[in-house]
């Protein structure tokens, strides 16, 4: 197992109390004006958030999109917490960014998906925040490398920073999903199989990018035993000017966070308890079967590999495969599986199959 990070545990970061869950953190997409962060921020506090997010630098795909406020926006932030009382955070993709924040007294940072992706801007801005108290919260990367994820947590708590946390926000797909985002939840979940001690909170704004999927998405993070959300919120969603389609109002963001069913981690109940002891003894015999299967599928694969080279065939078969994965997306549909997941493990199987071929 993976080396434990020693964090100080969320409870003690002075933002949240657990139970109960969900933390949230909750403020619009990006600050536009002060007007708007203020009403914001008051709708927000009044529904009972005390963690209030905003876009102050907005990466964007293309040059003369709005890019966020810069500083000034940092100004309107510092009112909210003096007014308010409430606590403030905003992404940082820079070491300017950093000293910017520092500077104005934010309170928690996080790094976005993109930044994740970039181990020399991570250790940039690790080391600007070398030794500094404040929470960092850090997106998984754009694409589904658990690795890097883990990487920028190496490289923050090498400088220092003992209050981390994850926003898990789904990956990036050419594949045509209802969802902005692949949801893919096995790498949060294996993030939190190998450190427990990170606290992981969703992200379903840019996970379903859509108002109408935001209620599901969170129900998700909380029955797979996500800590808090982090959920955009904006006075008047239609007049965003950016993400506009993903945000809520305060008011229909109070209306899902008292529509969720938390559930506890653990029960005493001892018939509960040995229910759950059979069902798990059932898939303990399912994972077996599963491994023989993949051993078996294996070994027929070596023995094609070695056909095909007796007979100086190419390894790769492009359009057997995509006929394998049609086949097996349409049995998916069949049994009530999600296609896009079984050709997810496929794929794995045939990287895994060719490797062996190859050899």
């Amino acid at each position: 197992m993976a080396a434990k990070f020693d964090l100080i545990p969320l409870n003690d970061w002075g933002f949240f109390h657990l139970p109960p869950r969900p933390c949230v953190i909750a403020g619009p997409c990006s600050a536009e004006s002060e007007e708007q962060v203020m009403e914001t921020a008051r709708g927000l506090k009044e529904i009972g958030i005390n963690v209030f997010r905003a876009g102050i630098w907005k990466p964007r795909t293309h040059p003369g999109c709005f890019e966020g406020v810069g500083v000034e926006g940092l100004r309107w932030m510092q009112q909210v917490k003096r007014e308010l009382g409430m606590k403030v955070c905003t992404e940082v993709a820079s070491e300017k960014h950093v000293f910017e924040c520092l500077t104005h007294g934010v309170d928690m940072v996080w790094l976005g998906a993109r930044t994740t992706a970039n181990p020399f801007l991570v250790q940039e801005i690790a080391e600007a925040l070398r030794d500094t108290d404040i929470p960092v919260l850090v997106k998984n990367p754009v694409n589904p490398d658990l690795d890097l994820w883990i990487g920028a947590f190496e490289r923050l708590y090498g400088q220092g920073i003992r209050k981390l946390g994850a926003i898990h926000r789904g990956v990036s797909t050419s594949s045509k999903i209802r969802y902005r985002n692949d949801p893919h939840w096995e790498m949060a979940a294996e993030l939190r199989a190998r450190y427990p001690e990170i606290p992981l909170f969703a992200d379903p704004s840019h996970m379903g990018g859509k108002r109408e999927y935001l209620k599901e998405l969170s129900q998700r993070a909380m029955d797979l035993g996500f800590e808090g959300l982090m959920i955009e919120s904006h006075r008047d969603p239609s007049c965003a000017l950016s993400d506009a389609s993903q945000q809520l109002t305060p008011s229909a963001l109070i209306e899902l966070l008292e529509s969720l069913v938390v559930r506890d981690a653990a029960t005493a109940d001892e018939r509960f308890n040995d229910e759950l002891r059979q069902l798990r003894a059932r898939i303990d015999v399912l994972d077996e079967n599963l491994v023989f299967t993949l051993a078996s599928r294996m070994k027929v694969s070596r023995q094609i590999g070695d056909l095909k080279k007796e007979n100086s065939v190419a390894i790769l078969q492009p359009s057997r495969w995509d006929a394998v994965l049609e086949k097996v997306a349409s049995s998916a549909e069949g049994y009530g599986i999600d296609p896009e997941f079984i050709k997810r493990i496929f794929n794995t199987i045939h990287d895994a199959s060719v490797a062996e071929q190859n050899k």
